[in-house]
């Protein structure tokens, strides 16, 4: 609306052969205005009864606790699910796989709820309690003897796992230190996402793929058996076609 004043004074300064005051005058305006964004519409925000984390048991309410193999495929390749938002508006994403201790979860906890203010903030978890049993022997034990008795917990967390979310009526200015602090203590690599951000990360790997100029692809490498590299390739490269490498994601592999 103001460009457009402003170009209507300069035609007729221009067409009426007027001096230059008119027009000084209005640079003087133009240089003073400001202007500022339009804030977000938080209307459709509904807040929930509980905004803050809830406390997670350490112990599994198993009525037998079960030994277990190591399984390391629960940590490789990507997260199936809770990889996309569900309520919230910003999170934390996993960019590699790992192990979440009890103490992991409770730091995250603590730092969240101490930090965000329940009247416009909410914050829920998206991975699960512990529940894998990690078992080990006490020190200065002789070998043998079976496998070591029940030491702790964790939950298994894949890559582009969301480990939580938080919403609510705020901008991501504001609950962007708060993550970046609890993601910095994480113990596989993280990042801190709002909606679009996350967007544009899977819209971006989706045009890399799309515009590669380079036909020798990891995909083509295979399906033609160069050096007969089927030999040493596992079926879980093959599934992924060698975008991971065990709990780790290549980011350059297209």
């Amino acid at each position: 609306m103001f460009a457009f004043l402003k170009n209507t004074f300069l035609g007729l300064t221009r067409s009426s052969r007027f001096t230059g005051s008119l027009q000084n005058q209005l640079k003087l305006v133009v240089a003073g205005m400001k202007t500022y964004e339009e804030p977000p519409d938080y209307s459709g925000v509904v807040l929930p009864e509980r905004p803050k984390l809830k406390f997670i048991n350490k112990v599994p309410n198993f009525k037998k606790a079960k030994k277990e193999m190591k399984k390391l495929r629960d940590i490789r390749g990507p997260a199936q699910t809770a990889n996309t938002f569900a309520r919230g508006q910003y999170g934390i994403v996993a960019l590699g796989g790992g192990y979440l201790h009890w103490g992991h979860i409770e730091m995250m906890r603590l730092t969240i709820n101490r930090r965000i203010d329940p009247r416009t903030t909410f914050a829920r978890w998206r991975v699960n309690a512990p529940y894998k049993p990690i078992t080990r022997k006490g020190l200065g034990q002789r070998m043998g003897g079976g496998k070591g008795a029940i030491d702790h917990y964790v939950t298994p967390v894949r890559c582009g796992r969301m480990v939580l979310e938080l919403g609510g009526r705020c901008e991501f200015g504001e609950v962007e230190p708060i993550l970046t602090e609890v993601a910095k203590k994480l113990p596989f690599p993280a990042k801190v996402v709002s909606r679009e951000s996350l967007a544009a990360m899977y819209q971006e790997e989706r045009e890399r793929e799309l515009n590669n100029q380079n036909p020798w692809t990891f995909q083509r490498v295979v399906s033609t058996n160069m050096l007969g590299i089927r030999k040493v390739l596992s079926p879980f490269d093959l599934r992924h076609n060698g975008k991971y490498v065990g709990k780790f994601r290549l980011p350059g592999r297209v």
